[in-house]
């Protein structure tokens, strides 16, 4: 199950240095509602090597404006503290497989 990232957790995750994939969704998004699935797959399958999880832009603002996030779904992509990958839309589950394999 991936994560639910807060304002304040998800810049602490990020700062960590570790690989860290942000989704940005909201509760009445159908296409996010879509992606949430896979999300979680994803959690699953790189527990340990990867942090992944959501963060609902209605309940936390500060972060998608940080990023400058206007369309939902969007993944953002990090490693080292820095920004080095973003998604925007439902994708398949090997095609962001794919993007955090390319982090390892």
């Amino acid at each position: 199950m991936a994560l639910e990232f807060t304002d304040a957790s998800v810049k602490q995750h990020i700062e960590s240095g570790n690989i860290v994939v942000v989704d940005f969704w909201a509760e009445w998004c159908g296409p996010c509602r879509m992606l949430g699935p896979t999300i979680d797959e994803l959690a699953q399958d790189y527990e340990g090597k990867a942090v992944i999880g959501k963060l609902n832009v209605d309940n936390h603002s500060e972060t998608p404006e940080t990023y400058g996030i206007r369309n939902i779904p969007t993944l953002l992509f990090f490693k080292g503290g820095k920004l080095v990958d973003k998604h925007v839309g439902v994708a398949p589950k090997n095609v962001l497989a794919g993007k955090i394999d390319a982090l390892l």
